[in-house]
């Protein structure tokens, strides 16, 4: 790329860094701060934040030193590589858990809460990401470039750094995007697709009255409707980018301008950024916790409220503070608003 090209490219890099490290840490924040999000749901959006929280921190700086043309030794630049790809692979695999747990949670409903247990999501979790951690360092042994790189490039100390010169296109096109990527992929469309089909079944069998059963399937649908938009939002960010690898390894005459290559890399990226925006606007439980987590750590109290040294003489003031406090839902809500 040209210097005005790179330059443009790192400025939307630190950007997308910026908001995915503030958003994906306000993820986990609001999980820790708010009981109501210690869901086996919520577990797995944590997992999800803490990978798109890497992506902001340590994947985005690779790519911006990579940019620069880092010079490494080829076991460094495949490491480096590596750990992109184990990134990946936990967010969806992570979206997966996600999506299955949506699936049991209309399946089952009554024997939910007694299957799906905190201990069991944690293991659930810990499992994603040893998965995604086998699958990520597969071309440590052997599976990558090294053989196609010659005696020249590997018998010097240094070479220049690139995702593509260390990974090997059969493992991406092959095992990473047929098998890791698009078949989960696939399997999270159909769950979503009975998901779906299954709350508008029990919901049209409760039209007649407004029944508990009626209000839990609603909520579950607005949950549902949220998540599958963080699918939809993981599917349109990271399949240009395999898309593009699968032409240049199936056709390698065609060429592929820069420009595509580099939006499909900030696509990527930009996912990662994407996730507790979607949060914020899609699920109130987050929005409450998000204005918790403001008001604990942000929010400058005024004189004569709760917690300030001063204190508040104007009755006006407190009535109006007493009228606030009375109109509150006294209601404790549910899980999943």
């Amino acid at each position: 790329m040209a210097l005005e090209d790179d330059i443009v490219y790192i400025v939307v890099e630190v950007v997308i860094a910026l908001v995915s490290c503030l958003g994906n840490l306000l993820v986990i924040g609001a999980v820790r701060l708010n009981h109501s999000l210690r869901e086996p749901t919520f577990l797995f959006i944590v997992s999800l934040a803490v990978a798109d929280l890497a992506v902001g921190a340590v994947v985005i700086p690779l790519a911006i030193i990579l940019i620069a043309g880092l010079e490494t030794h080829f076991y460094t630049c495949l490491f480096i590589s590596c750990v992109i790809l184990i990134l990946t692979q936990s967010s969806i695999l992570s979206l997966l858990a996600i999506a299955l747990d949506r699936y049991l949670r209309v399946k089952i409903p009554i024997r939910y809460k007694t299957i799906v247990t905190q201990r069991r999501a944690w293991a659930v979790v810990a499992a994603c990401w040893l998965l995604s951690t086998v699958l990520g360092i597969i071309p440590m042994f052997g599976w990558n470039n090294k053989a196609s790189l010659g005696n020249e490039t590997m018998n010097s100390s240094c070479m220049n750094c690139t995702f593509i010169a260390v990974i090997s296109m059969t493992y991406m096109v092959y095992l990473n995007f047929f098998g890791w990527v698009l078949v989960p992929l696939l399997m999270m469309i159909c769950l979503y697709m009975e998901i779906f089909y299954r709350i508008r079944k029990q919901l049209n069998q409760n039209t007649a009255n407004s029944t508990e059963s009626t209000r839990y399937y609603r909520k579950e649908q607005k949950l549902a409707r949220s998540l599958a938009v963080v699918l939809f939002l993981f599917a349109v960010c990271w399949l240009p980018l395999h898309i593009i690898n699968s032409v240049q390894f199936f056709s390698p005459q065609t060429e592929v301008p820069q420009i595509a290559i580099y939006s499909g890399i900030l696509l990527t990226h930009a996912n990662s950024a994407a996730n507790p925006i979607v949060y914020a606007f899609r699920i109130k439980k987050f929005r409450d916790a998000y204005t918790q987590l403001w008001n604990k750590y942000f929010h400058w109290k005024e004189p004569g409220l709760p917690g300030s040294t001063t204190v508040e003489h104007n009755s006006d003031a407190q009535v109006t503070h007493s009228t606030v406090e009375r109109s509150k839902p006294i209601s404790a809500g549910s899980v999943y608003q």
